[in-house]
């Protein structure tokens, strides 16, 4: 009898972790969907993504800096004087297994000694060999399990002298839920 409880209550356990809705961004843009993993390891910025995808801040925004073998960056553009706003601005969240895969999406900053992120700014690392010379410097929050080929389309787009994409490359930010068992076939479907 207490084999069988202790099975009874493993398999509720896994069935539960089986179907538990799990956040995940999704990113719609004239060239289609891309969706991100957020990571628990960073959970301030999985949490700030959450929080400005759920209250539509990046949805009058741009892909607004595009380099092919580099990074589709979007939100709020870049600025001379950097990002001084300390409502935007967020502590690294450094972790060795997060690196700057292909990808691998990250947090934008200006060039501040502290390395704080800027919230309203994130990228997704288009290089296919990775861009491990940002790690350490920039927290990677999230990885792509959904829309690499979109991602690998808007660095082709036409751009301007400053990276920017001639033809805007709208955002439209959303929060999904999904279950582990549906990221997963995401995931081997991307690979």
């Amino acid at each position: 009898m207490h084999h069988y409880l202790i099975w009874f209550i493993v398999s509720l356990l896994f069935t539960h972790l089986q179907y538990e809705k799990i956040p995940v961004g999704q990113i719609l843009t004239p060239l289609g969907e891309i969706l991100i993993q957020l990571d628990n390891r960073t959970p301030n910025h999985r949490d700030s993504f959450i929080q400005l995808a759920e209250a539509g801040y990046w949805d009058s925004l741009t892909f607004n800096r595009v380099m092919p073998d580099f990074v589709a960056q979007g939100g709020c553009p870049d600025t001379p004087e950097g990002f001084n706003d300390p409502e935007y601005l967020l502590a690294p969240e450094f972790h060795p297994e997060l690196t700057h895969v292909y990808g691998a999406v990250g947090a934008g900053r200006d060039d501040n000694a502290e390395k704080l992120s800027a919230r309203c700014q994130f990228y997704i690392v288009q290089n296919k060999d990775g861009l491990h010379r940002l790690d350490g410097n920039y927290t990677v929050f999230g990885k792509v399990i959904k829309g690499m080929d979109i991602v690998d389309q808007i660095v082709q787009v036409e751009r301007d002298e400053s990276d920017e994409p001639l033809t805007p490359i709208t955002l439209d930010i959303n929060i999904i839920y999904l279950t582990s068992t549906e990221i997963e076939k995401l995931i081997t479907q991307e690979n």
